[in-house]
C-alpha cells in the first residue's frame, strides 16, 4: 500500500503542476473506502482542487473536472471547489461520501474542514435516500435475480439499502465502512448478519466470486426493504436549503487563502 500511496501523491502533485491547481483534499473512494476491497480492487482516488483567480473571471463555460485514467488498477479524478460547492447544496451524496472517507491522500487548508463543518446543516435525507435507493434497485436488477446471481454485486445492493436504513433511524449521512452499517443495523446472532460475514470475509480474503447460487436470506432482505424504501422515501424531510451567501464567503475565503 505505502507503494501504490506514494504512486497516487506523486501523480496528484503531476496534476498540481500540469494544471496549474492546488488540490484542497484527496480521498479514496469505492470499495477500499467501504471496507470490502478485494485483492485487485481499484484504486479510485477523487478530489476537490481549486484554480486561480483569474480562471474563474470569465465569460465562458469552462470544463470543472480533471480526470487522469492513470492505469487499470489506479484511477483519479476531481471536481472544481465551486462545482463541488454547488452540488453541496443540494446535499450530493457522493461528494460527502469523499469528505467522510477513511482514506485520505492529501488535506491542504481549511476548506475541506469548513465544508464538513456545515454538512450535518445541509444534509437532506431524502435526496440522499433517493440517491441510495436508485443505486440499489439498479443493482439488484442487473445482477441479483435468477437462480444463478453475480455473487460479489450483493455489497453494491446491500451497502445502500443499509444506508437507507441508517438515514431512516438516525436523520445523518450514513457511515461509509460497510462494517459499521452492519453492526448497527442488522441484528446480531440473525442469520442474515452470519451469511454477509461469511460473504463479506469471503470478499476480503480474495475469493473468486462470479456467480454462484442466490443467497436466499439477503434476497428476501432486500426484496423487502427496497419495496419498503420505495414507500419510505417519498415522504422524508428535505434540508434546510444553506445560504447561497455562506457558500460565496467560503469560496472566496479558500481563493485568499490558497492563492493569496
Amino acid at each position: 500500500m505505502s507503494d501504490v500511496r506514494e504512486q497516487i501523491l506523486e501523480e496528484l502533485h503531476r496534476i498540481e503542476r500540469d494544471e496549474g491547481v492546488r488540490i484542497l483534499y484527496a480521498c479514496e473512494s469505492g470499495s477500499r473506502a467501504w471496507g470490502f476491497p478485494s485483492k485487485d480492487s481499484d484504486y479510485d482516488v477523487r478530489f476537490i482542487y481549486i484554480r486561480p483567480v483569474e480562471w474563474y473571471l470569465s465569460i465562458f463555460e469552462k470544463r470543472d473536472v480533471i480526470e487522469r485514467p492513470i492505469s487499470d488498477q489506479l484511477d483519479i479524478s476531481g471536481w472544481d471547489l465551486k462545482k463541488a460547492l454547488n452540488l453541496f447544496r443540494k446535499s450530493n451524496p457522493p461528494l460527502l461520501e469523499w469528505l467522510q472517507s477513511p482514506i485520505h491522500y492529501m488535506e491542504q487548508y481549511s476548506v475541506a474542514e469548513q465544508i464538513r463543518g456545515i454538512s450535518p446543516f445541509t444534509f437532506s435525507p431524502k435526496s440522499c435516500m433517493y440517491h441510495y435507493l436508485h443505486m440499489a434497485k439498479g443493482n439488484y436488477r442487473d445482477y441479483l435475480q435468477g437462480d444463478q446471481v453475480k455473487i460479489k454485486k450483493y455489497f453494491y445492493v446491500l451497502r445502500p439499502i443499509l444506508a437507507c436504513e441508517w438515514i431512516q433511524q438516525y436523520n445523518t449521512m450514513p457511515p461509509i465502512e460497510f462494517q459499521s452499517l452492519i453492526d448497527v443495523l442488522v441484528p446480531a446472532g440473525s442469520e442474515l448478519k452470519a451469511v454477509i460475514l461469511d460473504l463479506l470475509a469471503r470478499k476480503i480474503a480474495g475469493d473468486e466470486m462470479d456467480y454462484e447460487p442466490r443467497i436466499n436470506p439477503i434476497n428476501l432482505f432486500l426484496e423487502e426493504r427496497i419495496a419498503y424504501y420505495e414507500k419510505t422515501a417519498v415522504g422524508m424531510l428535505t434540508a434546510e436549503a444553506v445560504q447561497d451567501q455562506e457558500l460565496d464567503v467560503l469560496f472566496r475565503s479558500a481563493l485568499r487563502e490558497v492563492w493569496g
